[in-house]
């Protein structure tokens, strides 16, 4: 469409435009209402052929002039603007953008969530704050007023920015040690209860968990030690809350604090007010970082007993197939690793643990070297089904593949038992494998 055509199209629109009252900055066409019209025409012909730079000139004359006119000058000037930022690299264009937000919020209040936009301007002052340390706090206070005020509807992408900065302000002793650890434990438990709820588009806060999780565990801010500190403080001042109790217990395990004089009081609290699954899970960690196994043991199989989660009961087992292999009971492991892959049937790191079991007792199985060769064949099959279920234990499986592999039969052992290669074999005893025979030479 020629610029001409939209001057009349403009001029025929102005037509039906009849002012009752005098023109104001704050009426809707602004001073000029014919200018008005035909520059929004024009900008935004520009516009739909992204052709940014010509649309600046008309979208600038309407956003100044007619603020409350429609809230296209402001979605569509978000693109304008954006693209003269990415052109140019002038603060100008930046210092314009958070102009833009403001009189999206002053002139289209009944068009625009607050929550909504001050997320929006508070990710472009991050985005842009180029070192600007108070542009940085300023987008972080914006993003977390937008937290507070969209609540459900925060997405996941905001909470995981708004984490990232918050690691960035602390790390410039712009922000608490204590107000960073209290800033995971509020975004961590919204996205558990998101993703608890099973409403669409909950799968995303997954990704957002680990991003979270990532963040604050690789910071430097969550040794055992600070955290001791910080949350020896909060347990103080919420001794019976059982909520607190719960999120110092999950913090502290997912960093292996579990040997702190602090876990031990809280796990115990917990379990006297519900003794739970997670509640015996956390007393298990607690005597197994004091190497109390048979406490140890104990708690961990109440745990797998109470509990109704699958994902949960499968590690269970699996931490316990993990002690029965440490302490060189095989059968046991094996047993525990089996249950485990019962609720989680991709679980490679139980696949791998069955193949660790027959692999270190071949040197006890019945019969004579050809017979303990035969225990790696079925070790190996594990190994190999470990990453075929679970691709992020492939380079670990492999590396007991080749450890294991050289301890094959060769053609000549196998050729006085009548096995060739491709041979069903059994091996029998605890292990009870039906493998097939491959050789090492």
């Amino acid at each position: 469409m020629t610029m001409k055509k939209i001057a009349v199209i403009a001029f025929g629109m102005l037509l039906f435009i009849l002012p009752t009252k005098a023109q104001t900055l704050e009426s809707q066409y602004g001073l000029d209402s014919a200018n008005t019209i035909l520059n929004a025409s024009l900008y935004t012909e520009y516009w739909k052929q992204k052709n940014y730079e010509e649309a600046l000139p008309s979208w600038r004359y309407v956003f100044l002039n007619a603020p409350a006119f429609q809230l296209n000058t402001y979605i569509r000037g978000e693109d304008i603007i954006e693209y003269m930022i990415q052109k140019t690299k002038k603060k100008e264009y930046v210092d314009t953008l958070m102009m833009l937000f403001d009189r999206r919020l002053q002139y289209m209040a009944k068009k625009s969530r607050e929550g909504y936009v001050l997320g929006k301007k508070g990710m472009a002052q991050v985005k842009y704050s180029n070192g600007d340390i108070n542009m940085l706090k300023a987008g972080f206070d914006n993003l977390m007023k937008s937290y507070e005020l969209e609540g459900e509807g925060t997405p996941p992408q905001l909470i995981h920015a708004t984490f990232e900065v918050g690691c960035g302000l602390v790390q410039k002793n712009q922000l608490s040690q204590e107000e960073f650890i209290n800033l995971y434990m509020k975004f961590s438990d919204f996205a558990d209860k998101r993703l608890a709820s099973g409403e669409k588009g909950c799968d995303n806060f997954a990704v957002c968990k680990s991003a979270l999780d990532a963040i604050f565990f690789e910071s430097g801010y969550a040794d055992c030690n600070t955290l001791a500190g910080l949350l020896n403080q909060k347990y103080e001042a919420n001794k019976d809350s059982l909520p607190v109790l719960k999120e110092i217990s999950s913090i502290l395990r997912r960093r292996e604090c579990t040997d702190l004089p602090l876990y031990a009081t809280v796990a115990e609290k917990i379990y006297q007010q519900e003794p739970s699954a997670d509640a015996a899970y956390s007393l298990a960690m607690m005597f197994f970082s004091k190497q109390d196994i048979a406490k140890f043991e104990q708690y961990l199989k109440e745990a797998i007993n109470k509990s109704d989660d699958p994902k949960a009961k499968a590690d269970y087992n699996y931490k316990l197939a993990q002690v029965y292999l440490s302490k060189k009971n095989y059968p046991s492991a094996k047993k525990y690793a089996l249950d485990a892959l019962k609720t989680n049937p991709n679980m490679g790191d139980a696949y791998i643990t069955i193949g660790l079991a027959y692999a270190v007792s071949s040197n006890d199985y019945e019969g004579d070297e050809f017979d303990k060769r035969t225990v790696f064949w079925a070790a190996v099959d594990k190994f190999v089904k470990a990453k075929q279920v679970d691709p992020s234990v492939a380079a670990k499986a492999n590396e007991y593949i080749e450890r294991y592999s050289p301890h094959f039969p060769t053609k000549d052992e196998a050729f006085f038992r009548d096995i060739t290669a491709g041979k069903s074999v059994k091996v029998g005893g605890w292990i009870n494998e039906t493998t097939t025979a491959r050789f090492r030479d």
